[in-house]
């Protein structure tokens, strides 16, 4: 059976996402070429050396400045191994060439080059001594195949191969990395075993142009302790796994990775996979990323022709249920041997993310006590340096999670599963209950944490900023009741009018800040814009006769700019707060109906209710005596009545601080309960 270049290339696939594998292909050629002349010669790979020369485009050759961003023409990779001796020329020569099988080597990386570059050019010395080398030359083309320039010539030039790849497809050109650093970097964490193994690797320099890597500089540098190797042994198949940690600093994630023949083929990351590990560890040396290089016979011989992935299913039914193994049996045995290695410094970030996370509900969110109860500890580890906002979310995730696990158990939780004894029922039916409070309490505390929040917002708003300035009218009342709207729409949701008064909630229309002509509860055609209007209706009919209960109510509410100065008392409706609001009780008064347009009879006798929040001023006081009010016992308001049937109003005049500090006293008992902190 006969194979042709050309239809071996047409059904080899090079993905443009991997446009580095045809150079790492030939830096691997490079390592295995020293390591078989290293055993010929008796010495160690360390003697022996791999140049990687970037070659860029000649017409941008002459910006060196942004050499960073000009595009790449190929690579020339220089080392002095054993060269292309007769047998790996024949084997070169060969498709799927058995010769270096033992490295774990499939005969097709000569293939990527011609996926990737359109001029492949081989230039090696050879010899079986010092005393007589050979220089063979030739181009690898996809349609003449290996064409050598000649016979091999005797030459006096020393031992090696350059493998020149050129003319860089535009399609892989535009997907590889373009600076030195990160060629340097992809080639390191490709070839990163040969690196840690016992036998060394030769020494190898990344060049592009006057700037030069060298990779056990980068190493060193990624490197944040000695990697560190042991045996493995899945179902009947023996790996190798080898621990390395990396510097913190250079951004890289956890990651478990699969190696095959010394290549880097698959990584995935270790992320939620492994209890305690976070995106940054740390030990007595300081912080550091983990990764796992696991490398065995087994993945040699499933790795795909490309080398970009494995023929392995990714889960089987049963562990270890036939002779092939799946990546999920593989990292069921893996995941111990981590929480082995990193065992202290796991230790150390489950202590402290327990501790981050039960400082932040006692302090921040007591509403998620209820998860601490009844997720397990291992589903519930962050990294200790995690923010607020992101361990809100965590902890909310688990909290639904809680939720929709009672509500699955709530639809069968009456009737006993089948073989259930009694007492199990029991104990299932007090754990469900149990767990059913544990959440109830969870909305409570969110309840009362919103409210601790706008106690604490309203708090900042009525002080002076760092410039001395009080902040605006229209802020504080955005944080009591969303401004331009009504109870009809959507936004008025967020309204926490119960920092005034609780049976505020209880109304059947209420408008904030707007004009008096578009509220359906009267009949006023004025322009004027009370800041909040409010009509309650109770509940009975409301064509009864003339006497009896009055059916409904009326309330308004009018907020001033913190130390606001210049009231005058009895002047006019802008500079009288309180006068201004009984203009607009008045107003609404007239023609008075429900918000569907039914009149309320006898509207001028139904109660009124004015709130005035401002801070006391010298003015204000005067306006609150004009008005035969009476100063509270802490003496932070006013309180009184208007007697005239046109206004029939209870008034109330409450300074910032005197409604702070009423909120907080009311709700004083349930923050004490829950364990928030004390203002």
């Amino acid at each position: 059976m006969e194979s042709t270049l050309q239809g071996r290339l047409r059904n080899t696939h090079l993905p443009a996402s991997k446009a580095m594998i045809p150079l790492y292909e030939a830096i691997v050629n490079s390592i295995h070429a020293i390591e078989e002349q290293a055993a010929l010669g008796g010495r160690p790979v360390r003697h022996y050396a791999i140049d990687i020369t970037v070659l860029r485009e000649e017409d941008l050759l002459s910006s060196a400045d942004k050499r960073s961003e000009d595009r790449i023409d190929g690579f020339l990779i220089e080392d002095n191994g054993i060269g292309f001796t007769e047998e790996n020329w024949s084997s070169f020569k060969t498709l799927d060439s058995l010769y270096k099988a033992q490295k774990g080597s499939r005969g097709i990386g000569r293939l990527m080059w011609l996926k990737a570059f359109r001029d492949v050019r081989i230039d090696s010395v050879f010899g079986m001594s010092d005393a007589a080398l050979f220089r063979r030359t030739f181009t690898f083309h996809p349609d003449r195949d290996v064409v050598p320039d000649g016979d091999p010539q005797e030459t006096s030039d020393p031992r090696g191969t350059k493998v020149s790849l050129k003319g860089f497809i535009r399609a892989y050109a535009d997907q590889s990395p373009k600076t030195l650093r990160a060629i340097a970097g992809g080639i390191l964490e490709h070839c990163l075993w040969y690196f840690v193994r016992a036998e060394g690797v030769p020494i190898i320099r990344v060049i592009d142009d006057t700037e030069i890597i060298s990779l056990d500089d980068l190493f060193d540098e990624h490197m944040h302790s000695d990697a560190r190797a042991e045996e493995l042994l899945i179902g009947e198949h023996l790996f190798e796994i080898t621990h390395v940690k990396f510097r913190a600093n250079l951004n890289k994630s956890n990651t478990l990775n699969y190696c095959a023949a010394g290549r880097l083929v698959k990584g995935e990351s270790l992320k939620g996979r492994v209890p305690g590990l976070t995106s940054t560890m740390s030990d007595e040396q300081g912080s550091f990323t983990y990764a796992a290089y696991l490398t065995g016979s087994y993945l040699d011989e499933r790795v795909v022709e490309q080398r970009i992935g494995f023929h392995i299913e990714d889960e089987g039914v049963g562990l270890f249920s036939g002779a092939e193994l799946t990546f999920q049996d593989i990292r069921d045995a893996v995941v111990p041997r981590v929480k082995s290695f990193l065992e202290a410094s796991l230790r150390q970030n489950i202590e402290a993310s327990a501790e981050r996370i039960d400082s932040f509900i006692q302090t921040k969110a007591p509403r998620y006590k209820a998860v601490l109860r009844h997720v397990d500890t291992e589903e519930l580890i962050v990294d200790p340096n995690t923010s607020d906002r992101d361990l809100d979310i965590v902890l909310h995730r688990q909290l639904y999670k809680l939720e929709e696990r009672i509500l699955e158990e709530g639809h069968d939780i009456m009737v006993p599963l089948k073989d259930e004894t009694e007492v199990d029922y029991q104990n299932r039916l007090e754990k469900y209950l149990t767990t059913v409070a544990d959440l109830n309490e969870s909305s409570l505390v969110d309840y009362v944490t919103h409210r601790r929040i706008i106690l604490d917002l309203l708090g900042a708003a009525i002080y002076q900023d760092d410039d001395g300035k009080f902040a605006r009218e229209d802020k504080i009342h955005e944080l009591i009741v969303p401004m331009r709207k009504t109870s009809e729409d959507y936004e008025f949701r967020r309204e926490n009018l119960w920092l005034i008064d609780e049976r505020l909630t209880f109304h059947d229309f209420l408008a904030s800040d707007k004009p008096l002509s578009a509220m359906p509860i009267t009949s006023d055609s004025s322009g004027k814009e009370p800041d909040v209007v409010a009509l309650r209706m109770y509940d009975m009919p409301v064509l009864l006769g003339e006497k009896g209960p009055p059916p409904a109510s009326l309330t308004v509410i009018e907020i001033k700019k913190p130390m606001r100065k210049g009231y005058v008392a009895g002047k006019d409706q802008k500079s009288d707060p309180i006068l201004q609001s009984l203009d607009y009780l008045s107003r609404l008064r007239n023609g008075a109906a429900t918000r569907r347009g039914r009149k309320i009879p006898n509207a001028e006798q139904i109660p009124g209710f004015i709130y005035v929040i401002a801070d006391l001023t010298d003015d204000l006081v005067q306006s609150c005596e004009l008005f035969n009010l009476t100063k509270t016992a802490d003496g932070m308001g006013y309180f009184g009545h208007h007697p005239k049937p046109t206004y029939n109003a209870y008034i109330q005049v409450v300074s910032f601080d005197g409604l702070l500090k009423s909120a907080k006293e009311r709700h004083r008992a349930f923050f004490e309960k829950l364990g928030l902190p004390p203002h």
